[in-house]
């Protein structure tokens, strides 16, 4: 997991992600994408289980 999250430190953030980068410290809040991601893995759990109900 840290090591996605360091891989994922290059790429850009969307805005009201919180990124805070100092000399040799970077703390990541991804907070929004946190909340997109939960929605679009929520939705897709939902469609495939109405296919297998």
């Amino acid at each position: 997991m840290i090591y996605l999250i360091s891989k994922m430190s290059d790429i850009k953030w969307l805005p009201g992600d919180i990124v805070i980068k100092k000399k040799n410290f970077v703390f990541i809040f991804p907070i929004t994408t946190m909340i997109i991601l939960s929605i679009v893995i929520t939705v897709i759990i939902n469609i495939i289980g109405r296919f297998f109900k």
